[in-house]
């Protein structure tokens, strides 16, 4: 196959490949064009192309990101982008050589993801309860509460939801994530109640819709965004709203710390390590592995906190 002549036609087949072969995620096929197209800008000053540039071009665009105060996570990011683009190419024809093959990255920093305690997501759950202006909102965000701290799901999951997976009183959800992977999550009696609550206000109000000459949507959260479903933008800043109606810190609190706490929380409780792998839909059982820190580190906090022998006896005068 012959390489196009232009940089952004390499970067739309190489996206329309991913997205066709392998399956890969919206969120992921756009970090991709994002990042790509930043290296574009970058080249076309200096004018390189994707097919001239060598290894030392790269390293220069690494140092050039480095020099712009960009995080170690965003340069790692942006390098395996280049890294995927270039063994495409290399795969298609266009090129005969991988000039980002050899690089190494930074590497990410080694943090333990933010948690919450049981208490805080009761606070949570407690002002999604009570947040809304309309009884329906109410229930939404309870639904949306409820349903992220039972499963673990992604954000990007929850608010993509079908209805189609939730009819029939569930025991279980059958959710779609990151590569196209299923995989089955069990509902506590929390979530099936407000999951049910959630159903018949959200049917109700879409019938009535229906009689406006609306079409009925396919989504769980239905709105009016261009996807057709409550945005993670919109979430984002709903989480924030509770986490101050239920005076948790919002600095603490992001659609990812409920997944994080959903893990944190079984661990304590005894789940072992594999089903937590499997409920989050890791494909990598080290990822999971992460959260045996988080526990470590908040058995050592309460043990410092505590412990009488961990207590400094006072100075004398």
């Amino acid at each position: 196959m012959r390489a196009p002549d232009q940089d952004l036609q390499w970067i739309s087949t190489f996206l329309d490949a991913q997205a066709a072969e392998l399956g890969a995620a919206r969120n992921t096929l756009l970090a991709y064009g994002r990042d790509l197209r930043d290296l574009v800008q970058w080249m076309a000053v200096r004018q390189l192309s994707f097919a001239k540039v060598q290894q030392s071009d790269v390293e220069a665009y690494l140092i050039s990101c480095d020099a712009e105060g960009l995080s170690r996570a965003t340069r790692a990011r942006r390098l395996s982008a280049i890294k995927q683009i270039y063994r495409f190419a290399f795969e298609e024809g266009w090129r005969d050589d991988n000039p980002a093959l050899q690089i190494k990255g930074p590497g990410r920093a080694k943090s333990l993801p933010k948690t919450l305690d049981i208490a805080e997501v009761d606070r949570l759950l407690e002002a999604a309860r009570n947040s809304g202006r309309r009884e329906i909102d109410r229930q939404r965000n309870t639904c949306l509460m409820e349903l992220l701290y039972a499963t673990g799901m992604r954000v990007s999951e929850l608010v993509s939801l079908p209805v189609s997976a939730a009819r029939g009183d569930p025991n279980l959800l059958l959710i779609l994530g990151k590569g196209g992977k299923e995989r089955m999550v069990p509902l506590s009696p929390p979530a099936r109640a407000a999951l049910s609550e959630w159903l018949t206000s959200r049917d109700a109000h879409e019938e009535h819709r229906a009689t406006q000459g609306h079409k009925p949507s396919r989504f769980l959260f239905p709105s009016r965004s261009k996807e057709g479903h409550l945005t993670r933008h919109r979430f984002y800043l709903l989480i924030k709203e509770l986490a101050v109606a239920g005076g948790v810190s919002p600095d603490k609190v992001t659609p990812h710390t409920l997944r994080h706490a959903f893990a944190t929380h079984l661990l304590e409780n005894g789940a072992d390590l594999r089903a937590i792998q499997a409920l989050l839909g890791h494909a990598d059982i080290a990822t999971t592995e992460i959260y045996t820190h988080v526990l470590d580190a908040r058995l050592a906090e309460l043990v410092h906190q505590h412990h009488p022998l961990a207590q400094q006896p006072p100075e004398e005068d």
